[in-house]
């Protein structure tokens, strides 16, 4: 107990009784009246009744019989009345403070030697201490307010007082605190120190009440806020009682009124009244109450009457599409001709009836078909909405749930056809390859054929809506990737635009005219002077990136122009006044370049330098673009078996097949190092063999490496050749040429070789890439080996006849095209 070592060893004064008190502690200049009626108190008071009437009061401790805290009062008997049942009602008056030194048992009754605690005498009453006991004043008078447990007459006491002793001692008497707190004040020997104390736990308290009231005084301002809305709620529905109005009828009413100014169509309507008659019987708290309304508001959300009229000028149309995207040709034609026929029959009738086409864009990522769907939507003046399928995987998301289920909505259709506002916007189903088949969940795919249907989706039915809601105006765009994870009855319901890859020259035009500027503004330097040479932008496309489309690019575009908003920076460009960030100059070469990426990202290429042995380089399609097939095959005495790795497909391992049994046929034609083809083993190896591979395009490509290992001679370094094989050694037709002939280019290849039936194909890619590589058109393996090998087979006169025609771009053939050839 604190001061309590000091007052130790003092030799004891007085004897008294000890007064055990309940969570009471007694201070020295307080009178108080207490009722004792326990044996131990009641004892004590006989005793000091047979004295001179005074005692040693002490507190008792927490959850404690008989055990007091040291410190306590010696105060003297002024009243008391014995009652009945021998307890005693006395009035205690206290004198001074004191600490019980020792105790011992007389007669059942507890004696105590007492110490008393003697105040410091040399406390000079300054200014300091007045300035304490006026603020020890104020905030107790702070606290009787508040608490209005502080009687008038102590605080008159209080604010006469003018000794630190005396106000210690009544303001810690005045407080509602533990008797802990209470014992600390009265132990304490210094004036000030305990007038500190006091001051400390009256500010302490003080502030605890005034956050109380304010908390007190929100939830009461909550609640009368809540009364008066009840109570004018309730007198507002009996003025409309009195009136002859309802508030129901009303709501009902203005629901009606709006469901006939929408003019749903057909089966809607009627169920739509239906419903609102329906909800009229309902008692508003029922949860079907609640459905029925949300139902109808999503019937009022729906457009079914409103359109936007389709741009008819097709100048402005092709001008806008050009705008937006470089090149895609194909694409635009077809944008083009559909707001020419919308033009037609809008000659006829102000909203035509024609029905709304389905397209589906296919390319590969970053060639810009999704942003080529918003500029349709641009082109035509119609809103744009874009539903992403990538993971869909429950059916519910195109149909929505039932009203019945908890927390049911429509199908993300209907939600989206809410959100364009009209009935014929044009509505994007983005990544549509990706979405999941034949789920747990159901088939979202197979959702989707009614939606894609032009015959069907007139009367397109949501689970939830339960009405027919017409889609037939609307222009539904699909992207994809690829066709081979679509199912086939949706790919039929689609009309397919492949969107191919860039060429190198295609890129370069994309970045001076849109990236470029893009990112500078982006990062800050669009009022900059920054101006990126040709050659250095092309080293970009060929160093930093491999890809068919544009995203690479634009990334390390920007990766280029942050590091030259450093240099900018580091400049003091934009902070310093006098140099301002238009005033920024830079001609980015070549070499800046290579100073600003680093280390190029693709330095060597896939092919090899010099010719080897049994190595034949194919073409091949991917998602993500064209690709260089390198084919290595090894040959060793056996029986006959063929070893393919590499990760290849059913198709590409018969197209293997086909090549060795070609070259079986044909053994005769050609000086094989082996004499029997029958009777050697074969390796054919396909790097990167985490990646698979699939497709018959391969077949000629695998049937060279082939025949280079039985001859034990090279093909030509830098020809790269596709084609499908048959067992009559026919080189049948490939898709994805241009993707195909931009890989090639990439890798450096010289030529390529390409069945005679894409010469069609060749003739609609662009003169940049046309120009860039040679190439040569077989018919059959005969031809592709001789311009390989540089070698004829041993043929007839008649085949010796035939030459090869490398093919020339006709001068007057200047259309350049976006789409590739056919797909396989």
């Amino acid at each position: 107990m604190k001061f309590l070592s000091s007052l130790k060893g003092k030799p004891p004064i007085e004897e008294l009784p000890l007064l055990p008190l309940r969570e009471l502690v007694l201070f020295p200049n307080i009178t108080l009246s207490v009722f004792v009626t326990y044996k131990e108190g009641m004892r004590a008071i006989d005793e000091a009744l047979k004295r001179d009437k005074r005692l040693f009061a002490a507190c008792l401790k927490f959850k404690s019989v008989d055990e007091t805290y040291e410190a306590g009062s010696v105060v003297r008997i002024t009243q008391h009345l014995k009652m009945p049942d021998n307890t005693f009602r006395v009035v205690l008056h206290g004198e001074y403070r004191g600490l019980i030194a020792s105790s011992a048992k007389a007669e059942e009754v507890s004696m105590v030697r007492i110490d008393p605690i003697k105040p410091v005498s040399n406390t000079p009453l300054n200014s300091e201490a007045i300035a304490l006991m006026r603020a020890v004043q104020s905030a107790l008078a702070q606290y009787a307010d508040c608490t209005k447990k502080v009687s008038t007459e102590l605080l008159v006491l209080i604010e006469k007082t003018e000794s630190l002793e005396t106000l210690a001692n009544l303001s810690a008497h005045a407080l509602q605190i533990k008797p802990e707190q209470k014992i600390e004040i009265l132990t304490s020997d210094d004036p000030v120190a305990r007038l500190q104390l006091i001051l400390e736990i009256l500010e302490l308290e003080n502030e605890v009440f005034s956050v109380q009231q304010n908390i007190r005084g929100k939830v009461k301002n909550r609640i009368e806020k809540s009364n008066r809305e009840y109570i004018l709620n309730e007198q507002l529905k009996e003025i409309n009682r009195e009136l002859g109005k309802d508030e129901r009828t009303e709501d009902f009413t203005e629901l009606e009124q709006k469901i006939e100014a929408k003019k749903p169509r057909g089966e809607a309507l009627f169920k739509a009244r239906k419903e609102l008659v329906r909800l009229q019987k309902l008692h508003p708290f029922t949860p079907e109450a609640g459905i029925l309304r949300v139902y109808l508001e999503w019937i009022l959300d729906l457009p079914w009457n409103e359109f936007t009229a389709d741009s008819g000028d097709l100048a402005e149309a092709e001008r806008i599409l050009n705008e937006d995207h470089f090149n895609m040709r194909k694409a635009k034609e077809r944008i083009l001709e559909f707001i020419a026929v919308r033009k037609l029959l809008s000659l006829e009738n102000e909203q035509a009836g024609i029905k709304g086409s389905i397209l589906c864009f296919v390319g590969s990522p970053g060639t810009g078909k999704t942003s080529l769907g918003k500029s349709v939507a641009r082109a035509l003046g119609r809103r744009f909405v874009r539903f992403s399928l990538g993971g869909v995987r429950d059916e519910a998301e195109i149909r929505g749930h039932r009203k019945t289920y908890v927390g049911a909505l429509p199908g993300k259709i209907i939600q989206y056809m809410s959100r364009a506002g009209t009935i014929n916007p044009v509505f994007l189903l983005d990544e549509i390859d990706k979405i999941a088949v034949n789920d747990v969940r159901g088939d979202p795919a197979a959702a989707l054929l009614e939606v894609l249907d032009p015959e069907q989706n007139s009367n397109f039915m949501d689970h939830y809506m339960e009405v027919p809601y017409d889609l037939s105006q609307v222009l539904f765009i699909a992207t994809a990737n690829s066709l081979h994870t679509i199912p086939y009855p949706l790919l039929d319901r689609m009309e397919i635009i492949e969107i191919p890859g860039y060429g190198d020259n295609e890129k370069l035009a994309i970045a001076q005219h849109f990236l470029i500027p893009k990112e500078l503004s982006e990062n800050g330097l669009g009022q900059a002077d920054i101006t990126f040479k040709d050659e250095a932008v092309q080293d970009i496309i060929q160093y930093w990136t491999m890809e068919s489309g544009v995203r690479s690019l634009e990334r390390e575009i920007a990766r280029c122009i942050r590091r030259i908003a450093q240099e900018a920076v580091n400049q003091e460009y934009g902070k310093d006044p006098e140099k301002p960030i238009g005033s920024f100059q830079k001609l980015v070469d070549r070499e800046d370049v290579e100073k600003l990426m680093g280390r190029r990202k693709y330095k060597e290429d896939v092919v090899f330098k010099e010719a080897q042995i049994g190595i034949s380089y194919g073409l091949a399609w991917t998602s993500t673009g064209g690709t260089v097939l390198p084919i290595e095959t090894v040959r060793f005495d056996g029986s006959g078996e063929v070893t393919l790795t590499g990760n290849l497909g059913d198709v590409m391992k018969e197209s293997a097949q086909i090549g060795v049994s070609y070259l079986r046929s044909i053994q005769e034609q050609y000086n094989f190092l082996v004499q029997d083809v029958g009777k050697t083993d074969f390796h054919i190896h396909i790097p990167e063999g985490a990646i698979p591979k699939d497709g018959p395009s391969a077949g000629v490509a695998l049937a060279a490496s082939l025949l280079s290992s039985l001859c034990q001679k090279p093909p030509k370094p830098g020809i790269a050749i596709t084609g499908e094989l048959t067992l009559t050694g026919r080189i049948l037709p490939i898709g994805g040429l241009k993707e195909k002939v931009l890989a090639a280019i990439r890798n450096g290849m010289k030529q390529v070789l390409i069945p005679l039936d894409n010469k069609d194909d060749w003739a609609e890619l662009e003169v940049d890439i046309t120009s860039a590589i040679e190439v040569a058109f077989v018919e059959n393996a005969v031809d592709a080996f001789s311009l390989l090998f540089d070698v004829d087979s041993q043929k007839s006169p008649e085949q010796q006849g035939r030459r090869f025609r490398r093919h020339k771009k006709p001068e007057n053939s200047g259309e350049t095209s976006n789409e590739s050839g056919r797909k396989m």
